[in-house]
């Protein structure tokens, strides 16, 4: 499992060294560093945040209050140079709390944390979370909405997409368009229905899912623009 997260600290070199821990950790997806909340609120309305490394003093909006303006929190690691904020930390239910500078051992043991977390989180999540059903190779096959990355047509033939595998289903778009949540699915090109929650970036040509470019159509771009902007 990969955790998308982003680092947010005012102070640059901090900022640095956090980010080359997280690219260099297995486990986790940098989505962006950001030297204040306002950045990286703005970057949290397009792309799907699992793990915030957070900073709690800093100049403006502290970690804290930016904490308190968001509507879905993802899960908080802290970072401080000071130990006198642990208790309140603990009440916005971070993961963890670490102190500068930052041991190796002791960042790995955070990033294990919040990994065992998500993973109990989707098995959780997955007991009565919204599924569909799909036959493939005779087969029937419970496929939790929320694992989807796109949905592409295949000659007479839908591929369903998932964070584990793909199957070929008889079926036609138009089907699983009217099966799929309108809120977290969007119909962008005649061959392709996306997860919006799994969208990295896009342009007015693609949207990327991981290193697959899905195309969209022309007027499909505020489509996508207005339904991240939901998320």
């Amino acid at each position: 499992m990969k955790l998308n997260c982003v680092v947010v600290d005012d102070s640059s070199i901090q900022r640095m060294i956090i980010a080359k821990l997280v690219n260099n950790h297995p486990n986790l997806h940098l989505i962006g560093d950001f030297s204040n909340a306002i950045e990286a609120k703005g970057c949290m309305s397009i792309h799907n945040v699992d793990l915030i490394f957070l900073d709690i003093e800093m100049p403006v909006i502290s970690g804290f209050d930016f904490l308190d303006g968001l509507k879905t929190k993802p899960q908080i690691i802290f970072i401080t140079s000071k130990a006198d904020y642990a208790m309140k930390a603990f009440d916005y239910d971070a993961t963890d709390y670490l102190q500068k500078p930052i041991a190796i051992d002791r960042f790995n043991a955070s990033v294990k944390r919040a990994v065992d977390l998500q993973l109990l989180r989707s098995e959780v999540h997955e007991e009565d979370g919204e599924h569909i059903f799909i036959k493939s190779n005779l087969k029937k096959l419970k496929v939790f909405t929320s694992k989807i990355k796109w949905i592409e047509a295949f000659g007479d033939y839908v591929k369903v997409v998932t964070e584990e595998d793909s199957n070929l289903v008889l079926s036609t778009m138009k089907s699983f368009e009217k099966d799929l949540s309108k809120d977290k699915f969007i119909r962008v090109h005649k061959s392709y229905i996306i997860n919006i929650d799994k969208v990295e970036r896009f342009n007015s040509r693609f949207a990327e899912i991981g290193i697959t470019k899905i195309p969209l159509s022309r007027h499909k771009k505020e489509d996508l623009v207005r339904a991240l902007s939901l998320t």
